[in-house]
């Protein structure tokens, strides 16, 4: 078969649900192969509406992308995609309550959690009270002391600083017992979450689009993007009362707001589809000029370059950020996004990197435990750890980690003293925070919530046994008739000669990537294993070479000691089919594309 040229689709056989990619039905991974099916008109009709390559139009039609939708996906704008804020349940009360509390001149605190969503959530609403002459008490928990949410004994005490009106952001949404006993007390609650929850919250205001009884249909925020709309709302209202007239104070942009949502939104792996999207695209731009203080030093010690993508948000300054909360001091994060100059800033994101590289110690002694308590568990279709001495703070990363491994569920806690804090991650199928709600509504574990990947809960090791089963019962129940996790389905199938910056270019189009809107998985076949080693914290690096002589560098992050990386080691010499992400690479001051392997399988004779 001759090379297709750029951007072109190699044949393939469309089916109902998909044919089988090159007849793969056990890669290295343990996993079968698909190729989407595809309507060709559909693809007709997007290439007639932009210049699309076939490829990229393939894709689009394969993920339900129309010509109506076509333009917002290409070029989303908060001009076009920004909803009214008063769709959402409460917003105009709470809004009503924060105004009054302005006016009134009642101390106003705002409570976050400790996590990136959490901290610029806090950080966006405490610059944006900042920027209109009335700052903000911010707390956050200590996460070992006082877990995750809203605590009596927290809001007893802003209320004796003073605070009339306390705002929680990232959490409160399952805080029950804490806010009926600040009602109790006169402290009025206004709580701006995203976490489901199907029982009436008892604040003043509760503005969540994940709530029971609201049907704006914006499930897919973050709460950064809650907390958005709340100070868009928030301003449209003080403006209309004459607040930038009486005061001679100029209005806030809330534009420079962006960039915390966005890193919000990649590192809370929200679905990046509506407003989402926009709000990523504008946030970026505005982070790669380096204009806050905080990102620009993070960027510094983290040597981040610019401009900044999903990639740098998701895997270098989320993390580091995220630190403070998992083995440092849980309110830096968003003192660092607070930062009024740059010489405040470094000093707390050394700190925060510090922490990093402690959590990133702990982490690896964990997760080799964790590995080997995990294949034990290879008959199981979830993986639930709970062990004592696990640190609390890096139970989500483990989870993650394992998640990736073992293409399964991933459930783990850490024990003390009989009583576990632990992080779920999930795989597409299986909805991993309707699960441990229902367990919590049960009493088989103390608490717990999340979303559909990710979720987090409370639990002793008397309720270990229970949770067990419950999940087995789950995921018999959820996962019937879905994809299987062990499926990985392509976007699109291409020539090794396909294989070149233009084609990146013209993937990076439908970007930002995230959850929502995955970076596009394509498949190449019979690739003869020129050089495969192990490099760095256990990579591996390729060099492929195609029938026609094209040469392709790829490399399989973290998949020494996997059946993958062993997969591929194994076949040096030999001829394989890979499926991964065409990333540009730069080293060295050469640029080139590189293939991402998400997994390989030999080729048939």
């Amino acid at each position: 078969m001759s090379a297709p040229a750029i951007g072109s689709v190699m044949d393939c056989e469309p089916a109902t649900g998909g044919a089988r990619a090159f007849s793969v039905d056990c890669s290295f991974s343990n996993r079968s192969w698909s190729a989407p099916a595809f309507e060709p008109a559909a693809v007709r009709r997007l290439s007639e509406v932009a210049p699309l390559s076939p490829v990229l139009a393939q894709i689009l039609a394969v993920r339900g992308i129309d010509t109506e939708a076509l333009a917002d996906l290409l070029q989303p704008t908060l001009k076009r995609l920004l909803p009214d804020p008063l769709v959402l349940n409460d917003m105009e009360r709470a809004v009503a309550r924060t105004v009054a509390a302005l006016e009134q001149q009642e101390g106003i605190a705002i409570f976050g959690d400790y996590d990136v969503d959490g901290s610029c959530s806090a950080a966006l609403l405490g610059l944006f009270l900042e920027a209109i002459g009335r700052p903000a008490r911010i707390y956050i928990p200590d996460r070992m002391r006082e877990g995750y949410g809203p605590n009596i004994k927290a809001l007893r005490m802003l209320k004796d600083e003073g605070a009339g009106l306390v705002i929680t952001v990232d959490c409160g949404a399952g805080a029950h017992a804490p806010l009926s006993d600040a009602r109790a007390l006169g402290l009025d609650v206004v709580v701006l979450d995203h976490h489901a929850t199907a029982e009436p919250v008892p604040a003043l205001a509760h503005v969540n689009p994940n709530r029971h009884d609201d049907l704006a249909q914006l499930g897919h925020l973050c709460a950064a993007g809650v907390s958005f709309l709340f100070i868009v709302a928030l301003n449209r209202q003080l403006r209309a009362k004459g607040w930038y007239e009486r005061g001679a104070r100029a209005e806030p942009d809330l534009m420079t707001f962006t960039d915390l949502v966005a890193l919000a939104t990649v590192c809370d792996v929200v679905p990046l589809i509506g407003v989402n999207r926009a709000f990523v695209r504008q946030g970026l731009r505005r982070m790669s000029s380096l204009m806050r203080p905080g990102l620009a030093a993070l960027c510094e010690v983290a040597k981040a370059r610019t401009p900044l993508g999903t990639y740098a948000l998701g895997y270098v300054l989320g993390p580091r950020i995220n630190a403070g909360g998992r083995v440092g001091r849980c309110d830096l994060g968003q003192s660092l996004l607070r930062a009024p100059d740059l010489n405040a800033a470094r000093t707390m994101a050394l700190q925060l990197d510090g922490h990093n590289r402690e959590r990133q110690e702990i982490e690896a002694r964990i997760l080799e435990e964790a590995v080997a308590l995990a294949e034990l568990q290879h008959n199981q279709p979830f993986i639930l750890l709970a062990e004592p001495d696990w640190h609390p703070g890096v139970v989500g990363i483990i989870a993650g980690r394992l998640k990736d491994r073992f293409l399964k569920p991933s459930f783990v806690a850490g024990l003390m003293g009989g009583e576990g804090r632990g992080s779920a991650r999930s795989v597409p199928g299986f909805d991993i925070g309707e699960a441990i709600r229902l367990a919590a509504s049960r009493s088989l574990i103390t608490s717990g919530g999340g979303h559909a990947m990710a979720a987090g809960f409370s639990l002793s090791v008397k309720q270990v046994e229970g949770l067990q089963a419950f999940l087995l019962e789950q995921f018999a129940t959820q996962h019937s008739g879905r994809t299987p996790a062990n499926s990985l389905v392509l976007d699109a199938v291409v020539a090794a000669s396909a294989c070149r910056e233009e084609l990146v270019e013209e993937f990076e189009r439908i970007g930002p990537f995230g959850a929502g809107n995955p970076e596009p998985v394509v498949g190449i076949a019979d690739l003869a294993v020129v050089y495969a080693d192990a490099v760095g914290q256990g990579h591996i690096r390729l060099r492929l070479r195609a029938p026609g002589g094209t040469h392709l560098d790829a490399i399989a992050f973290r998949a020494a000691g996997t059946q993958l990386g062993k997969g591929l080691l194994a076949s040096r010499g030999k001829v394989i089919h890979v499926a991964g992400r065409l990333r540009m690479d730069e080293w060295a001051g050469r640029r080139r594309v590189q293939l991402q392997l998400d997994d390989a399988a030999p080729a048939r004779a």
